[in-house]
This record gives structure tokens, sequence and C-alpha cells, in this order.
């Protein structure tokens, strides 16, 4: 079974659903901030960005699949779920910490000055919510906690489907059959 999934993982459907999740994503929280008038703040911005970069990750491979495309997508990914997770961590900790009060909650994002990404695109990567509004709720968990969750799904997936890049599995199907 895992030679089946590391032989899939080299395929374009892989990288399909991957980016096909990501896209997913990225149209629920527009559906959010647009249609639900859910305002993003600053960290939810930050975990947007993490998911496009997860889609952008997705896409590389798309493109061209190579063992070298697929090892900058498996960069790009576990980075982006990373950093994704991370932000969602301390937006989780702004909302429930003991002293969450006292940290600050940036209006503007802090994009690079060369790639001002919510002056460009205001409607994708402004934020103009607040950091501790926490009013969506589904089974018990607000979107920061939910967005964690994600994150950590990703990650998951990304250990296991990177391992998997590495492992050598005979190409012989009697061997493989026998040893079951």
């Amino acid at each position: 079974m895992l030679y089946e999934i590391q032989q899939w993982s080299h395929s374009r459907a892989a990288w399909q659903v991957l980016f096909l999740s990501a896209a997913v994503l990225i149209c629920a929280a527009l559906y959010f901030q647009h249609i639900q008038d859910l305002q993003p703040c600053i960290m939810c911005i930050y975990q947007r960005t993490a998911v496009i970069g997860i889609l952008l990750g997705a896409f590389i491979p798309l493109a061209s699949n190579t063992f070298f495309t697929r090892l900058i997508g498996f960069a790009v990914w576990g980075t982006a779920s990373v950093q994704g997770f991370l932000v969602s961590t301390e937006h989780k900790d702004i909302l429930f910490g003991e002293n969450s009060f006292l940290v600050p909650c940036k209006i503007e994002p802090n994009f690079p000055s060369f790639m001002p990404l919510h002056q460009w695109f205001p409607d994708l990567f402004g934020a103009p919510g607040d950091c501790y509004e926490n009013t969506w709720q589904f089974f018990g968990l607000g979107m920061a906690e939910w967005m964690q969750v994600i994150f950590a799904i990703y990650i998951a997936i990304f250990a296991f489907m990177f391992i998997l890049q590495f492992i050598s599995f005979s190409n012989n199907k009697s061997i493989r059959q026998k040893r079951i």
C-alpha cells in the first residue's frame, strides 16, 4: 500500500488534490469575508497568505512534474504549512491567552516593501478586522482553532508524503506480494 501511495505522490493527481484543497480554503475565506461579512484580522491575512503559499507550492509540480519540481513544491508546501501553523497558534494565543489584552494586534500587514500585497490586492490581503473577534464557531472551535487543525493536517500529510519520496520499494510486484 505504501508503494501505491508513493507512486500516486509522483503523479499530477496528488498535486491537483493539494492545489484544490488550498483553493477551497481560499474560496471559503473570501466567502466568509465578502458574503458573511467576517472581516479578517492581520493574523487571518497571514494565515491566508500561508494557504496561498501551499497553493503555489502545489502549482509548481503541476506546471512541470519532475523530481526537482516536486522537491521545490514540497519545500514551499512544508514551509507554508509550518508558518501557517505558527501564525494560527499565535492567533489562538491572542484570543485565549492569560494576558491576551496586552498583545497588540496591528492593523496593517507587514509585507515586504517590494511586495505590498495589501496595497495591490486590498480585497484579498487587507486586514480591516480585529484579532480579538471570535464570533464564528463550528463544533465549538473558532476560526483560529480550525486553521490550526487544518495546518496540522497539512504538516502531517506533508511529512508522510515527503518521507515516502526517499523510501525505496521493490518494483517487482511478485516480491511485494510475498512480503504480505
